[in-house]
């Protein structure tokens, strides 16, 4: 079966397609069909239904690029993944934005389950985000956090996270108490920083309105019209963890994040996010969301590696 397809704008072309084909190859790979190029015509060549996957992909891809969307081998595979798999699920794309960055950027939700998690987040008054690293736990709820500041809908972010060392003894760390608990805290600071920009981010410090501190600080404190984010919640016990959820006043969201696969507690410690996604899981207005390999945004990579893992600890049980 052949079909084809007309670019109106070959800038748009040149977007779907890749620098030098490099997508027009993944395009065929994973949808087995043949792509000729001539001028703004394209021609596709396949058995019917691999064609007619192939241009639904292509017509997608062209709405992202229309939409100033950046397109790479990532998305192509897991947009062709749905079209192949999972048809009835393409329907539920993320589509808008979240928020604006400090450049002007548009930030949005890329998988089904990071649009499952943000929506979550806005509509329940804590949520829970599990999942691997690079599914965009940490960085879409900043996000969020964000957009209601802006909108005036809380007052102040609040964004914690436990001071445990991943596995390793880093000894004694030079400077004030600040400098030493900086390093635990900079993913935070970073996500602020591409959001917020520094500046912004400093100056609504100083007010008191932005605060990154460590887990131990939340003790005694009530926190109202505030958004409220732990970060690496896999390494709470389950005493910080009970701490820091009745730390909750009116106003108040609370995201709490971790990836359980990921827990640098010692061994005689149960982490205080397994337990509390078990005490807590059936109450209403919290909402618990499962992230996978498939929603990692990072280098293709890290998706294979973080598969891998899930594999081999799976045969292990």
């Amino acid at each position: 079966m052949e079909r084809l397809i007309y670019f109106e704008n070959l800038s748009d072309m040149m977007s779907v397609f890749g620098s030098s084909d490099s997508n027009l190859k993944v395009i065929e790979n994973m949808m087995n069909v043949s792509v000729i190029v001539r001028g703004s015509e394209v021609k596709l060549k396949g058995e019917a239904e691999e064609v007619n996957n192939a241009e639904k992909l292509i017509g997608m891809l062209i709405d992202m690029a229309q939409s100033g969307e950046d397109i790479n081998k990532q998305n192509i595979v897991y947009l062709a993944d749905l079209i192949t798999h999972g048809k009835d699920e393409i329907l539920d794309l993320p589509s808008g934005y979240i928020c604006l960055n400090a450049s002007g950027a548009p930030i949005k939700a890329k998988t089904l389950g990071q649009k499952k998690y943000t929506e979550a987040i806005q509509k329940n008054g804590i949520t829970f985000g599990v999942g691997p690293a690079g599914t965009g736990k940490t960085f879409l709820a900043v996000a969020c956090a964000v957009t209601a500041f802006r909108a005036k809908s809380v007052k102040r972010i609040i964004l914690t996270r436990p001071a445990v060392e991943a596995g390793e003894k880093l000894g004694f760390l030079p400077g004030d108490l600040q400098s030493k608990i900086d390093p635990y805290l900079r993913p935070l600071y970073d996500a602020l920083f591409e959001l917020m920009g520094p500046d912004n981010v400093a100056r609504n410090k100083e007010k008191g309105l932005i605060e990154i501190i460590p887990l131990a600080y939340m003790r005694g404190r009530t926190l109202d019209d505030a958004f409220i984010i732990l970060d690496e919640a896999q390494n709470t016990t389950l005493e910080q963890m009970k701490m820091f959820l009745t730390r909750m006043g009116f106003g108040s969201k609370m995201v709490i994040n971790g990836d359980i696969t990921q827990i640098d507690l010692p061994r005689d410690k149960k982490s205080g996010l397994i337990n509390a996604i078990n005490i807590l899981k059936n109450i209403e207005d919290i909402s618990i969301v499962n992230l996978t390999y498939k929603d990692v945004v990072r280098h293709e990579l890290v998706q294979k590696i973080i598969n891998a893992y899930e594999r081999a600890e799976s045969k292990k049980r």
